[in-house]
């Protein structure tokens, strides 16, 4: 059981790679451990554990094999099921949240695998564009818009008409590139005859269990939530805990904490006080660029200390979730549960571009628009 537990953090190359950097960084700027804790996003933890237990959950009852099997019985070829997912991911993105998203799309994903030849990892490359895109539409679909939602003063309605432009451009030049990234091509299904068996009191036991998960959050008693939700696995199914890839939590509290120290550097401090005086273009520049350096939440963050909850501002960091991996914690998050070490750098050949096309884009609607 300890052997099962500590694998995965022996073979997670991504976490050895932030804590050397974390090391390095704390010889360039002030040591002070005890203000790491506060730097850490504690609610983002919470949520990503509970969601890690009730995916899995779902995904060890079996269901989601019955769900695929159903799936790709509707659909004749591989791009028509390509379209379909990614349409799927950007939808749910929408008022789920991108990683919510992300822990519905991805282990359905992975199950297709199974049934049918499709390519899983170029799909789940093109779910974490989706759900990047489709997220970028609401307040609520992702982390750094309900920051620059709750700073502009707008609309639930308003924000969304805002965001409009850019997130249908985005999952429109998404569904046009899976079209031609997926051929027409049909679905090899194999296993017809093979009865599948999976555990009903499992599915719905983890149902149950996401339902008093996410009224404890809507309540802020977040640690009661996940405290249950690790109680009921542990009398239901406690193979569900040990199968899980906790050293992914591991991962985002030393990002936080990594990203924490580099916005301490003095000499990103120094440069960020002319943050007001710059060009609109500047601005949007040092918006998308600073998101692919510490991740576009923190870079929100950050940005909102020397300028407005702006339309621009708010299209940048969205932007910025494309490009780079850390640009996005969704990127993280969908490539870590696809389990394939190529997928690191396969993912970089459509995001770099995509964050070249969204920047183009987005800075047109821009000047447009305003």
């Amino acid at each position: 059981m300890l052997q099962t537990l500590v694998r995965p953090f022996i073979r997670d190359r991504f976490l050895h790679l932030l804590l050397l950097i974390g090391v390095a960084l704390c010889f360039a700027v002030p040591f002070q451990p005890a203000l790491w804790a506060q730097a850490i996003d504690w609610h983002t933890i919470i949520t990503l554990a509970g969601l890690m237990m009730l995916t899995k959950g779902v995904e060890l009852s079996g269901y989601f094999d019955v769900l695929g099997r159903r799936m790709v019985k509707r659909f004749a070829t591989e791009r028509q099921l390509a379209i379909f997912m990614v349409g799927a991911a950007a939808v749910l993105s929408t008022f789920l949240t991108n990683d919510v998203a992300l822990f519905i799309i991805v282990p359905l994903t992975i199950t297709l695998k199974k049934l049918c030849s499709i390519p899983v990892t170029r799909l789940i490359i093109f779910e974490a564009l989706a759900v990047n895109a489709g997220s970028l539409l609401t307040p609520i679909g992702n982390p750094q818009n309900i920051l620059l939602w709750g700073r502009s003063g707008l609309s639930f309605a308003a924000f969304t008409w805002q965001m409009t432009p850019l997130a249908l451009a985005m999952v429109a030049s998404l569904l046009v590139l899976c079209w031609f990234c997926f051929p027409k091509k049909a679905l090899n299904y194999h296993g017809h005859d093979k009865i599948h068996a999976w555990q009903p009191r499992l599915v719905f036991a983890s149902v149950a269990l996401y339902v008093i998960f996410v009224i404890s959050l809507e309540l802020k008693q977040e640690i009661w939530g996940l405290a249950l939700v690790a109680l009921g696995f542990v009398v239901l199914a406690r193979k569900i805990l040990l199968s899980i890839d906790w050293s992914l939590l591991l991962v985002f509290v030393v990002m936080f904490i990594d990203v924490h120290l580099i916005t301490r550097l003095p000499l990103l401090e120094h440069a960020l006080h002319g943050v007001s005086q710059l060009s609109e273009g500047g601005l949007f520049a040092l918006g998308v660029g600073l998101s692919q350096i510490i991740s576009n939440v923190p870079a929100t963050i950050l940005l909102l200390n020397y300028v407005p909850a702006s339309a621009l501002l708010a299209f940048a960091v969205n932007i910025g979730g494309f490009g780079l991996l850390p640009g996005s914690l969704a990127n993280l998050i969908a490539l870590r549960m696809a389990n394939d070490r190529r997928i690191w750098l396969r993912f970089h050949y459509y995001s770099l571009p995509m964050l070249l096309w969204a920047a183009a884009v987005g800075y047109g609607l821009l000047q447009l628009f305003t």
